[in-house]
């Protein structure tokens, strides 16, 4: 389980996250929403250890990240940022293989190239794996980094705006995926969603930021409705019911 405790991160004079409590459910997907600016990839940042925060802390199985060794830390928690610069010239398997990196030392053996394997095979790369990163289309790449994660094989993966650059198909693809991984392998997905119908479909639980601070936080169903979203988001959203879905209207909505 990962507990976020009275988090709080300044740039400058500018609170950026205020005091965020909250615990992350394990074997769920989890979304962060909110406005730019909410905070949400700054949260995301100092629970995967990439940001320190000024106070509060975050405890991984009762024990705060920052005692952590880093290597098993890595073997525990997976990240995928927003912004990925890697050489362009390293192969789709050589990418992946990075995700192995924690056990092997870069030494890969016969059971870090199954793990290989499985992950390009989940993210449907197996045809392209010697294909060169500059290659492929932004919709492959972002397969190829979320296969990177995968092949960590962590309880916890956590995605910083997966779905960015990416098309209508590639978006649902991906999210069907983060929800096998959920509901096949048991793993605990932490996502920072621009999108809320991605995240009212997918997501067990969302958590909705605004200002840096937790507006609403709690299972999907208690989110998704016109007066949660017009807290988080100061608009009338418009909920609709469609195949046992809450969507969202907000293209025309007035505030």
């Amino acid at each position: 389980m990962i507990e976020i405790k009275g988090l709080t991160k300044r740039f400058g004079n500018k609170p950026v996250v205020s005091d965020v409590t909250l615990s992350i459910q394990p074997n769920a997907i989890t979304s962060f929403i909110g406005p730019n600016g909410a905070g949400k990839s700054t949260l995301l940042s100092m629970v995967s250890r990439l940001l320190d925060a000024d106070t509060g802390e975050v405890l991984l199985d009762q024990t705060n990240v920052k005692n952590w060794k880093s290597n098993e830390f890595a073997k525990r928690v997976s990240i995928l940022r927003q912004s990925n610069f890697l050489n362009d010239r390293l192969t789709v398997r050589e990418l992946v293989s990075f995700g192995r990196y924690p056990y092997s030392k870069g030494r890969l053996t016969p059971e870090d190239e199954q793990f290989v394997d499985q992950a390009l095979e989940y993210m449907n790369l197996k045809e392209m794996e010697d294909k060169f990163l500059d290659q492929l289309s932004g919709g492959q790449k972002q397969r190829a980094f979320i296969a990177m994660v995968i092949a960590q094989d962590t309880d916890y993966i956590l995605l910083d705006e997966p779905l960015n650059n990416l098309d209508m198909k590639h978006s649902v693809q991906i999210m069907k995926i983060l929800r096998q991984l959920v509901d096949e392998l048991g793993k605990t997905v932490v996502i920072v969603l621009h999108d809320i119908n991605f995240a009212s479909v997918y997501s067990d639980y969302i958590v909705g930021l605004k200002d840096g601070r937790v507006i609403k936080n709690g299972p999907t169903e208690d989110i998704i409705n016109s007066e949660a979203l017009r807290e988080i988001y100061d608009m009338n959203i418009p909920v609709q019911e469609q195949n046992g879905c809450r969507i969202c209207v907000y293209f025309n909505s007035h505030s």
